[in-house]
């Protein structure tokens, strides 16, 4: 979703692109537009900042324990 953006993007401009996208999280789900809406940065100049920005507006109980790893096994 978010290479397919135009970079680079606003905040508003990359939340109006998705606004049909919800992210599961660890602890429920959270619309992906109100997550980048959230961002106080001026713009994104390509989907990996856009992506770390979303991580860390995330609570941090949002995306698992920390230090767990789920690939261990």
């Amino acid at each position: 979703m978010l290479d397919s953006l135009d970079y680079p993007v606003t905040p508003a401009a990359a939340a109006a692109a998705c606004s049909d996208v919800t992210l599961q999280l660890a602890d429920g789900e959270e619309p992906l537009a109100d997550v980048v809406a959230s961002s106080t940065e001026d713009a994104f100049e390509s989907p990996d900042e856009l992506a770390s920005e979303v991580m860390s507006l995330l609570p941090r109980e949002a995306v698992g324990e920390p230090y767990q790893s789920e690939g261990e096994g």
